[in-house]
C-alpha cells in the first residue's frame, strides 16, 4: 500500500503525518521549530528529522516506503530556502515524489483541497493565503517579526510589553499587564525582563501573547485594545486576498488556522464580526484538518497523475 508524507513547519513547531493510501494516519510526530530563516537550517533539519522519525515509529514504516512527501513549510517562499529544503528531503526520502510548498499552500489544502477558497494562519507569525476557481492565488502578509506579521502572537507580545514600558515612562494607561507579565514569565524586573527579550524575543513575546489572553478577559482595557488591533489587522490581510481574487461577493470558506486563534473568545468576536462586515458571503470556521494532514494529502493528489502514467506505460 502506498504511503504519503506531510509536514507543516513554522516558527514554533513541526508537525509531521503519514497517511496510507486510503487518507488514514497512521504515524504523528512533532518536533521544534523549523522555519530556516529564523533558526537557521541545522536546526530545521533536526526538527524535521524527529518529528518524522516519530512519525515513522508509530507507523511502523522506514523512509523507503513512502510514495509521496510533501512539505509546507515557513520561508519556503524564497526560492533559495524551498531548493536547500528540497536536496534535503529528496536525500531523506529518496523512493518518494517529494514537493516542498509553503505552510500557507498546505494550510490551504487542508481547508479546502484544492479548491477556492482563503486561510488566515495566525500563529509566530501572520499571513493570508488564496485561491479562486480559476485557480488564480493571491497572498498577503507573512513579511516576518520585523517589518510585518501583525496579528501574530509574537505581535500581540511585543505591544503588550510596549503597554508596560509606557505605563512605566507613565505615558499610557495603568494595566495589570504588568504585574501578569512579571509573575507569569517570571521576570520580577524590568532589567530581567529586557534581558529575557535579548535572549530569545520569538519565544518571550509568543509566551506574552497567552498573558494578554488572560488581562482581557479580566476586562484590562489596555489588553483588549491590544486584540482589537490585532483583529483589524488580520482581517486586513483576509480581505485584501479575497479582495485580490474577486471573491468578496461570492461564497466561499475562510478558515482560520495557528495558534492565536482558539484561546480568546474576545480576540475571535472582534474579527469576526469585522470578517462578516467586509466579507458578508464567506463562510468563516477554524481549520479542521491540520496543515500537515494537508501536507499529506497534497503528496497523494501529486503523486496520483504520476501513479496513473506509470500503468499507462505499463499497458502499453
Amino acid at each position: 500500500m502506498p504511503h504519503f508524507l506531510g509536514i507543516d513547519g513554522g516558527g514554533s513547531k513541526t508537525d509531521c503525518v503519514i497517511l496510507d493510501g486510503a487518507g488514514t494516519v497512521v504515524g504523528e510526530g512533532r518536533g521544534g521549530p523549523s522555519n530556516p530563516l529564523r533558526v537557521g537550517f541545522p536546526s530545521a533539519f533536526s526538527a524535521v528529522a524527529q518529528s518524522a522519525a516519530e512519525a515513522f515509529a508509530q507507523a511502523k514504516l522506514h523512509p523507503r516506503q513512502i510514495t509521496g512527501a510533501v512539505a509546507g513549510m515557513a520561508g519556503a517562499g524564497r526560492r533559495s530556502v524551498a531548493r536547500k529544503l528540497l536536496i534535503y528531503l529528496v536525500e531523506q526520502f529518496p523512493a518518494a515524489t517529494v514537493h516542498v510548498a509553503t505552510d500557507l499552500e498546505v494550510a490551504l489544502e487542508a481547508a479546502v483541497g484544492n479548491g477556492p477558497g482563503v486561510v488566515l494562519v495566525a500563529g509566530t507569525g501572520s499571513a493570508a493565503y488564496g485561491r479562486n476557481a480559476a485557480g488564480e492565488t493571491s497572498r498577503a502578509g507573512g513579511y516576518g517579526p520585523w517589518i510585518g506579521d501583525e496579528g501574530s502572537a509574537y505581535d500581540i507580545g511585543r505591544r503588550a510589553v510596549a503597554a508596560v514600558a509606557q505605563t512605566r515612562d507613565r505615558n499610557g494607561p495603568v494595566t495589570i499587564l504588568a504585574e501578569m507579565i512579571a509573575t507569569t514569565l517570571e521576570c520580577p524586573t524590568w532589567d530581567d525582563l529586557t534581558d529575557r527579550i535579548a535572549g530569545n524575543a520569538g519565544e518571550f513575546f509568543t509566551r506574552v501573547f497567552g498573558v494578554v489572553v488572560e488581562a482581557a478577559e479580566a476586562e484590562d482595557s489596555t489588553a483588549r485594545e491590544i486584540l482589537f488591533s490585532a483583529a483589524l489587522e488580520l482581517s486586513r490581510l483576509a480581505m485584501s486576498v479575497a479582495r485580490s481574487l474577486g471573491l468578496r461577493e461570492q461564497e466561499f470558506t475562510l478558515a482560520k488556522a495557528g495558534g492565536v486563534f482558539g484561546r480568546s473568545p474576545t480576540l475571535e468576536a472582534m474579527l469576526d464580526s469585522v470578517l462578516r462586515s467586509g466579507l458578508p458571503a464567506a463562510k468563516i470556521c477554524a481549520l479542521e484538518v491540520s496543515p500537515a494532514v494537508g501536507a499529506a494529502r497534497m503528496a497523494q493528489r501529486l503523486a496520483e497523475p504520476l501513479s496513473a502514467r506509470a500503468a499507462h506505460g505499463s499497458d502499453d
